[in-house]
Parts: structure tokens; C-alpha cells; sequence
């Protein structure tokens, strides 16, 4: 394939390969794709081969596909069915392959159809299959989320008699505990698995069975993507049912902050802000971060006012705290503040934030859509990003806000907690309220507003405090990179 998979004499020199139904820049629907689109090419840069398999589907932009070239055909077998699986290349900064199937991803979306089960289980099979094809024998095979979560399964009862796969470990990530994968009994054939899976020892859970729950039993090792979700997730309010079976398996877990492309994401270099700036740039009245907001506001109609802009970037849904938001909405529009709102989700948000935007023009700018060009702005323009998340697993809304000196207020939850450092320390980073209410929201957000007008000094420190954090991925990939070689021992 043309790559240069030399390793220096000190660094690890161990193979990853990565299975994900999503991966940045080709599909991505939040930030599964971000992670997967960023870590494997930090652990190459550490010297790991890593590697990096998703599903080839329809939606993926043609340009991307320029290189791509044919591997092997394969035919995989699935229950009854036999569908063949065409494997491709392309060129990347890592090997990237991707597994061809119409059938299965020849459609307009990623999920949401009703043999999701069979999609996802075929592609994991196909993933692990392909080794054989493109002659890689990886020590660590890294499993993401439900879709991939059958993969240990298969890895531990079905390939575990074949030399290539015997000393292949499992890793296991839960990017999002809510989203399990669970399925009625009669489609297990389907996906090649018998009656005898379906038990309380294996996949059974509550009556359905559970892609999630074999990837947590299968895998030798599960990692989520913050410390405090990992705890939180223990526990019956975060734990979606599935809390038991973490205690449990508690000794195989741990939590490993994500991070973000610290390169792509640099307010001095990123191309698609309107003005590029660094820490020396930040000053309200007159630095070029005050440019950014400036141009922001023009170009979404707001006026050209030195209030306090509040940025909201998020799919809009209960678990990104909207109904906190859809609460304080009228409040917010009567402090003299302005909000810029990107995303899609649930219905009645949207008509909420387009009603709120037609009522207050002057105030909100609703953009129900995504557009990463316009979020990029978004970051760069605002002095406030607000996230409100009842549970957030790890987040990256606030990691991009910071390094872009904009101020985040967020719940202390999962890896808003982790990442964030309230306004009081002398470290702050951000404000941050701790009850899941609209008054909690509130008491934040007006601890920033009055900071922001009142003590400019302190503003700009926190400003400071953020952008100069470190959020890239060379400390998580580090982490990453223990965890494989202890299971590779």
C-alpha cells in the first residue's frame, strides 16, 4: 500500500488494528468518528502500526474515494447467508480500509434501520476476517461501541482455534453506555449465533440480547473515554442497566480521556476561522478573537454588540441538556445576551430555537443544520459555549471552546468534569453548576455573564487558562499504548 511503517529503536512497536462503524473525515455522526479519526494516526506517530477499518457507505463524500483501491474479495458468512465483502485501501496517514458491501451500506444514512443487527455483526465479521487478506497479524484488536461490540465474541469463540487469531487481545470502548445494541431473541440466527448465547452468562439482558453486553464479557479489556464516566457509569443513574455488569467486570476497566487534533484545531494556523489569533490576541475591546466575534455575528445577522455571545454547538436532544436550555430560553433572551445555535435533533427543539429566532432576532441565531466550517466559527467567535449535558461521557465541545479561548459553562458530569475547572480555583478554566436544573444552568451562566463585565482581568485568565491546556492526544495515545502492551505480555 505504500506506506513507511518504520519504528524507531524507542518506540512501541506494536500493531493496533482499530474496528469502528465510523471514522473523521469519511463518517462521522458525533464523536465516535472524532476519536477514531484522530487516535490511531497519535499512536503511529508514538510508533504503533495502528490501522483502521469502517464500513464503506454510500453517504462518504466520492473525494475521499480518489485512491481507494481493491484488496480482495471475501465472502462472509452470516446465519444462513453468505454475502461477499469487497476489502479496499486507501491512501491516509495510517493504513485505512474500508469493507464494501450495497447490500448492507449502499444507503442514505449510518443507522436506524431495521436490520442494524445484521449490518454491523456482518462488518465486524468481515473486519476480522480481512486479516487474513491484507496480511497484518495485529496484537491488539480495539472494539468501538455496540455496533463493533460482537467482535470479542467472535474473536474468543469463533477464530480463537486458528493460529493467526490465538493471541490476538480484545479492547472494548464505550464511547456511549446508553446506545447498547439490543435485539430481540429470534434474530440471533441472523448474525451466526445459536440459543446457547442466549443466556444470562452471555448475551441475554432483560429478555433481548445485547451486542454491549458482549463486548463488556467478551473483551480482555474495556475502556471509556473519561475517568468520571467510568465511575459514573457504575452506578444505576448512568449505567443504562448495564451498572451491575461493570461492577463486575470492574477490574478491566478504566477510563482514558479523549482528546482532540491539536493541530487541526489551532486558532493561529486553522483556515477555516475568519481571523487567525493566538494567546496574545485575546484582549475584549481589541484583540483579534473580538475579530472573530465581530465577523460571527455579521454573518449569522446578529448585531455587531460587545454583550456577551453564548454559543451553543450540540445534536439537540435530553441528553445534551436542551430541556434546561428550553426552560431558561426566555430569560436569556431578556439579559442582553446573544445565542448562536448549531445542530439538528429532536423535533421540538428545533421548533423551539427557529420560534425563539424569528421572536428575537436581534438576540438568537438558530442554524438547524451542521456545518463544520460554521461550528469552527462558532468556537472562535463566542466568549461563552454552554453545555449542559445531564450525562456527557467525555465531550469535545468544551476541549475545541478552550483551545479556541471562548469560555465554557457545563455540568460536572462525565468528562465535563474531568476536563473542566471551575471559575473559583486558581487554575478555572470555566464555570460549572453541579444539580441537573435550569437553575443550576442559570446560576452559571450568570457567574460568567458578571465576570465577563465586571472583571475583564479574571475573564481574560480563565481565557488563558484554557488555551493553554493541553488536550491533545499524545497523553491518551501514551495511556492507550500501556494498556496494549501489559495485554500484549
Amino acid at each position: 500500500m505504500g506506506y513507511n511503517m518504520e519504528r524507531s529503536e524507542n518506540m512501541s512497536d506494536i500493531k493496533i488494528l482499530f474496528v469502528s462503524s465510523e471514522v473523521s473525515p469519511y463518517a462521522k455522526s458525533g464523536g465516535l468518528g472524532d476519536v477514531l479519526g484522530s487516535l490511531p494516526k497519535e499512536l503511529s506517530r508514538l510508533g504503533a502500526d495502528a490501522r483502521v477499518v469502517f464500513p464503506k457507505y454510500k453517504t462518504i463524500d466520492p473525494r475521499f474515494l480518489q485512491s481507494a483501491k481493491m484488496e480482495y474479495r471475501l465472502p462472509v458468512k452470516l446465519g444462513w447467508r453468505s454475502q461477499d465483502a469487497v476489502i479496499l485501501s486507501i491512501e491516509d496517514d495510517i493504513p485505512t480500509y474500508l469493507i464494501e458491501n450495497d447490500f448492507y451500506f449502499g444507503r442514505d444514512g449510518l443507522y436506524g434501520y431495521w436490520d442494524d443487527d445484521e449490518r454491523f455483526a456482518f462488518f465486524t465479521k468481515a473486519a476480522l476476517e480481512m486479516i487474513n487478506i491484507v496480511e497484518f497479524e495485529p496484537d491488539i484488536i480495539h472494539f468501538n461501541d455496540w455496533q463493533t461490540a460482537l467482535g470479542p465474541v467472535f474473536l474468543k469463540d469463533f477464530y480463537a482455534g486458528f493460529k493467526l487469531y490465538r493471541n490476538i487481545k480484545s479492547v472494548f470502548t464505550i464511547h456511549n453506555i446508553q446506545h447498547q445494541g439490543n435485539f430481540e431473541k429470534h434474530k440471533l440466527e441472523r448474525i451466526g449465533l445459536n440459543e446457547g448465547y442466549f443466556t444470562d452468562d452471555k448475551l441475554e439482558f432483560y429478555g433481548r440480547f445485547s451486542f454491549m453486553k458482549g463486548g463488556l464479557l467478551y473483551a480482555d479489556a474495556i475502556t471509556t473515554v473519561s475517568e468520571t464516566y467510568g465511575a459514573e457509569i457504575q452506578t444505576p443513574e448512568y449505567g443504562y442497566s448495564m451498572d451491575g455488569l461493570l461492577r463486575s467486570n470492574a477490574h478491566k476497566l478504566r477510563g482514558v480521556l479523549n482528546g482532540i487534533d491539536a493541530k487541526k484545531y489551532d486558532p493561529e494556523t486553522n483556515k477555516d476561522i475568519y481571523v487567525n489569533f493566538g494567546v496574545e490576541d485575546v484582549e475584549l475591546d481589541t484583540g483579534k478573537k473580538r475579530e472573530n466575534k465581530r465577523a460571527l455575528q455579521a454573518e449569522l445577522g446578529l448585531p455587531q454588540s460587545d454583550e456577551p455571545l453564548i454559543g451553543v454547538i450540540s445534536r439537540l436532544a435530553h441528553q445534551k441538556g436542551l430541556d434546561l436550555i428550553s426552560v431558561a430560553l426566555e430569560e436569556l433572551m431578556n439579559m442582553g445576551v446573544q445565542m448562536a445555535v448549531l445542530g439538528t435533533g429532536e423535533e421540538n427543539y428545533e421548533n423551539l430555537l427557529r420560534n425563539t429566532a424569528w421572536r428575537y432576532p436581534d438576540r438568537m441565531s438558530a442554524n438547524i443544520y451542521f456545518s463544520d466550517v460554521l461550528a469552527q466559527k462558532i468556537y472562535a467567535g463566542v466568549d461563552i459555549f454552554l453545555m449542559p449535558s445531564l450525562f456527557e461521557p467525555c465531550g469535545l465541545g468544551q476541549l475545541f471552546a478552550m483551545r479556541y479561548g471562548s469560555v465554557p459553562v457545563v455540568r460536572h458530569t462525565g468528562g465535563l468534569c474531568d476536563t473542566v475547572r471551575p471559575h473559583d480555583e486558581p487554575d478555572a478554566t470555566g464555570f460549572v453548576f453541579n444539580d441537573y436544573l435550569a437553575s443550576g444552568m442559570m446560576w452559571a451562566l450568570n457567574e460568567a455573564i458578571s465576570v465577563y463585565r465586571f472583571d475583564k482581568n479574571k475573564w481574560k485568565r480563565i481565557m488563558l487558562n484554557g488555551m493553554k491546556s493541553d488536550f491533545s492526544w499524545k497523553t491518551s495515545a501514551s495511556k492507550y499504548l500501556d494498556l496494549y502492551e501489559s495485554l500484549k505480555k
